[in-house]
């Protein structure tokens, strides 16, 4: 489906995914004048979240390889409904290059990066490759490792220790194990192989320097398909539980906006020249020896783009699907962008607030917080169940305020105010985060969210 410069504005949209992610693209197309088409599992039947879509089609069973991981019953929805674009949200089929080239194929534009980057950033190893030509800053790292594990263990002896096991095709911190010595490779390298087995399809696991205590900064982009890149500034990830986020905040705090500028212009240089497009974040970690050091690419919406929107004033969702119809990056940023105030994000899940393990069951109440400085993205309400099959999230709680003392306040009287009963869920977890003396003057690491639940269980 070629696009041509200002070419006309989507006319109707496929979201192919669920709950919040789903209600916020709607959400957007509804603002853009364009009409929606939902999807929805028998599971989801009585979420309220497809219900704001112009059509609705139920897509199988609550298992999300037949249902939300079924390419077929997605391109055949497309069809059906007459959608000339699909939305794919985050998650789910959202960086799977051969649906995006499927949709293609159909007639159907993909509302995200060409399937080409897509397939040549989602392999970690390819796409380490391929950004260090391009001068990346980087961690060491090994290939893919497929022969024995004393091919494994040479590798690990060359990088040195401690190493991190890393899926080759895998994402969202799932899969990746901490590898101290050469006593621990046997054991935990079958577990891994298990995992990525399990969760993506593919063994291949290569192995990655790990970095002691840094932070997870990450730099959000918006592209035309001219070859015009835009960095919309950064966002500190680095409070997480078992490599998943729980808290995101922008600006990242007590980390110089001369530095963030200069690694910001560089990502900008690079991706520019790799021809990206759409829209997409690269991942990064931060120790203040080491600097910046490339993590990977995220070629979709990230569930946490709120928190750049209230600081930039920027629509991300909008932005993307117009420059997926194939508008410029000036006609969409027509000036310059800067950074107003703080914003920070937190997810709030079914999951015990201890343990980490899904709380699903029926959401007897379910009342998030409301005012004009708090935002929800949700697609739950009261009386729905939440279902074992899918990420436990429930809601995403953004706030923002004038300095970041602020809006940790903010945020710390929202999450009180949020009442959820029939499922666990972890906001005493967030709130022991939020009260830390540490975090709140920006003593800020992935260790952080480690230490406070080791203090719990030691207390």
């Amino acid at each position: 489906m070629s696009m041509r410069k200002g070419e006309a504005m989507f006319k109707k949209v496929l979201v192919a995914n669920r709950a919040a992610v789903a209600q916020r693209v709607i959400r957007a197309l509804r603002q853009l004048g364009i009409k929606s088409v939902a999807v929805y599992s028998e599971a989801d039947k009585d979420l309220p979240y497809w219900k704001d879509a112009d059509e609705a089609y139920c897509i199988g069973p609550a298992a999300a390889l037949q249902s939300y991981l079924n390419q077929e019953v997605l391109l055949d929805v497309g069809r059906r409904s007459g959608a000339d674009a699909l939305h794919p949200g985050y998650g789910f089929l959202s960086e799977n290059a051969d649906f995006a080239q499927a949709v293609e194929d159909t007639g159907i534009r993909f509302i995200g990066p060409s399937p080409a980057l897509i397939r040549a950033l989602g392999h970690k190893t390819q796409a380490r490759d391929l950004m260090q030509q391009y001068g990346m800053p980087m961690t060491r790292s090994s290939g893919v490792l497929t022969g024995s594990l004393d091919e494994v263990r040479a590798a690990a002896e060359q990088l040195g220790y401690p190493l991190l096991i890393k899926p080759a095709s895998g994402g969202g911190g799932i899969g990746m194990l901490p590898l101290n010595g050469p006593g621990d490779i046997e054991e935990t390298w079958l577990r891994a192989q298990q995992i990525a087995s399990r969760s993506f399809g593919s063994a291949e696991l290569y192995l990655e320097q790990l970095i002691r205590m840094p932070r997870h900064i990450e730099f959000q982009f918006l592209a035309d398909r001219y070859g015009n890149v835009r960095c919309l500034f950064e966002r500190d990830c680095s409070i997480q539980r078992r490599h998943q986020k729980v808290l995101e905040e922008s600006p990242a705090p007590l980390l110089g906006r001369e530095r963030i500028a200069a690694m910001a212009k560089t990502l900008e240089d690079i991706l520019s020249r790799l021809k990206y497009d759409v829209i997409g974040t690269v991942e990064m970690l931060y120790t203040p020896e080491r600097g910046f050091a490339f993590l990977e690419v995220n070629t979709r919406l990230q569930v946490e783009h709120a928190v750049t929107e209230e600081v930039t004033g920027v629509d991300l969702v909008q932005a993307q699907i117009r420059l997926a119809a194939g508008e410029t990056l000036d006609s969409v940023l027509p000036g310059p962008v800067e950074v107003s105030g703080h914003a920070i994000e937190a997810r709030v899940y079914a999951e015990d607030p201890v343990r980490f393990i899904p709380s699903p069951g029926m959401l007897k109440t379910f009342e998030p917080p409301s005012g004009g400085d708090v935002r929800i993205e949700t697609g739950y309400c009261s009386g729905v169940r939440v279902s074992s099959h899918y990420d436990p999230m429930l809601a995403k709680v953004i706030v923002k305020a004038p300095t970041r003392d602020a809006a940790l306040d903010r945020l710390s009287r929202a999450l009180e105010d949020f009442r959820i009963e029939g499922v666990k869920n972890n906001i005493p977890f967030i709130q022991r985060v939020l009260a830390d003396a540490g975090f709140r003057q920006g003593g800020i690491t992935t260790g952080l969210a480690d230490r406070l639940l080791s203090e719990g269980k030691n207390g």
